[in-house]
């Protein structure tokens, strides 16, 4: 097999691999609703995880509920009498996907995707996600020169026991702490376990839709422990009883995850937890964990917190937070090489201060690393130009005994110290790294609305203009005439037809990634043309 056909076979293999991978993850077949049944039903033992299995989640908000909004430098949130609930979350610094006047919202219970944080306590009378609380509504806003703001709702005293929760903000931080604050005014201890969960719809936010080879981000629960690691949770398999991970354990957190935002649920180190997925009704799912409260003797206070992350996948703020947050970024099944890719063009970026710039930087790094292979290919490459006119005799000769022609053509090979599959190697080498890139700037929420110069104001999403993909197109047809040209005329016709094929592809692909493909191919150009003019022209056959 000549190395243009084996090219063709290297990239459609790969775009196969990727179409089908988008194809699973966009025609599997919806789960039927999964039976709930209580603990009663089960004749199960009271558990803390079974009581609170008792109903479904209260989203949204009742009508009539009051609401308290919390404005930061980073956020504004609101916060419900209703269970105490945040049912919504703005991230004041990310702009909407499709519509850049307003806000990112993150959190919105009474949204498209009924997306909300819940908590309660679980025990005789004590307070849930849906009690009513009593809280001040209006604005509660951090003030100049202040770090810290604080929120506080009070449940209804019931059987001598008081409870309020209270909300923690601090400056600069998307995590929130939320406390229960636990005074007991009974004659016995009082032993209550608290729950936090994130509920939220199945469905992918806005934004999220098929990307190249109709490859999606992953949307749904994740949990992390230093037994089981870094665990996503379909809400398929959620809804039958399906998703394994591992409930029990002294370390870890719980989230939700969608492309570019999380929301996850930290609980404090060293403390007993019990994780929890499933699914409460029609398309709506919840993810939590249940923790101990310390236990209350009679006429005292204690308190029992967690603290919740709303915000950006921002890589390096993820990993100080709690240990493998960070690996709620999806880079797909990539992700060796895309991790360390993204390290190197964050550095790049603090060198420069545009993602552009330094996508180009790293496209010529990239370049000056694999230079030797590249330039052992553009060799075996230009010898090929030369001796097409033989092989071109060869197949003229022998094109009716296709054994006696390979024979001749790898004769004609050895002869001339030609390797054929020596000009697959770059492409080798390239696909990877272009998939993994691809991960990188689909993944990464540092890229989201990044601009670069002039009319590329988001290099995460296509070429709005398709400047750029024309300009790629251009730049493959010249690699292509520098190419030996097939003895196939077939063969020819079709690598012909390649750069324009690859142009119509690469229309939708994110501008980064074009960008990528374009410079490396300029800088291919160059190369190859250097090195086919010194060994067409006798001169020494050195890079």
């Amino acid at each position: 097999m000549d190395s243009q056909r084996l090219i063709l076979v290297l990239i459609f293999s790969f775009s196969l691999v990727m179409l089908w991978e988008g194809w699973q993850k966009q025609n599997q077949p919806k789960a039927p609703a999964a039976k709930e049944q209580t603990a009663a039903q089960q004749g199960a033992a009271p558990t803390p995880q079974t009581q609170l299995s008792a109903g479904p989640a209260a989203v949204p908000a009742p009508a009539g509920a009051a609401k308290a909004v919390v404005k930061t430098d980073l956020l504004i949130a609101e916060i419900s009498s209703a269970g105490g609930n945040l049912t919504r979350l703005e991230l004041t610094r990310h702009k909407a996907d499709f519509d850049k006047s307003h806000n990112f919202v993150l959190l919105d219970a009474g949204g498209k995707h009924r997306y909300a944080a819940q908590s309660g306590l679980i025990g005789d009378n004590l307070p849930t996600h849906k009690t009513e609380f009593t809280l001040t509504p209006g604005t509660y806003e951090l003030a100049a020169g202040s770090d810290v703001l604080t929120v506080r709702l009070q449940a209804p005293e019931t059987d001598g026991i008081k409870v309020a929760k209270i909300y923690t903000f601090r400056r600069g931080s998307y995590v929130i702490e939320v406390a229960y604050e636990i005074t007991n005014g009974r004659q016995t201890v009082l032993a209550p376990h608290a729950y936090f969960q994130l509920v939220r719809s199945g469905q992918p936010p806005e934004g999220n839709g098929p990307g190249m080879m109709g490859v999606q981000t992953f949307t749904g629960p994740a949990v992390y422990t230093e037994e089981g690691k870094f665990q996503k949770l379909s809400f398929e398999d959620i809804a039958k009883d399906k998703a394994k991970f591992v409930h029990k354990a002294k370390d870890g957190w719980i989230a939700m995850v969608q492309h570019y935002f999380v929301s996850a649920v930290l609980p404090p180190p060293n403390l007993e937890r019990e994780y929890f997925a499933r699914k409460l009704g029609d398309d709506l799912y919840a993810a939590g964990v249940i923790v101990p409260a310390p236990a209350v003797a009679p006429g005292q206070t204690v308190q029992v917190a967690s603290s919740l992350y709303a915000g950006p996948q921002e890589q390096d703020k993820l990993a100080k937070i709690a240990p493998g947050l960070e690996l709620v970024v999806d880079y797909g099944w990539l992700t060796v090489i895309a991790a360390p890719l993204f390290w190197v063009l964050e550095l790049l970026y603090k060198l420069v201060g545009n993602w552009g710039w330094a996508i180009i930087l790293l496209t010529v790094l990239i370049k000056l690393i694999f230079f030797p292979l590249s330039a052992a290919s553009y060799r075996s490459m230009a010898k090929m130009r030369l001796v097409t006119p033989k092989l071109m005799k060869i197949k003229e000769q022998y094109g009716n005994d296709r054994v006696r022609m390979n024979q001749e053509m790898m004769e004609l090979y050895k002869k001339e110290k030609i390797n054929p599959l020596g000009g697959c190697l770059p492409i080798l080498v390239q696909i990877p790294v272009f998939i993994a890139l691809y991960w990188v700037l689909l993944g990464s929420v540092e890229m989201r609305h990044a601009p670069w110069l002039g009319w590329i104001q988001d290099l995460s999403a296509k070429d709005p203009y398709f400047i750029l993909p024309v300009i790629m197109g251009v730049t493959m047809f010249v690699q292509t005439k520098l190419n030996p040209t097939p003895p196939d005329p077939i063969q020819a016709k079709v690598m012909l037809a390649m750069p324009i094929v690859f142009t119509f592809m690469f229309l939708w692909f994110p501008a980064g990634l074009v960008l990528y493909w374009t410079v490396n191919n300029i800088l291919s150009i160059a190369q190859q043309w250097q090195i086919t003019r010194m060994i067409e022209g006798g001169k020494p056959k050195t890079a």
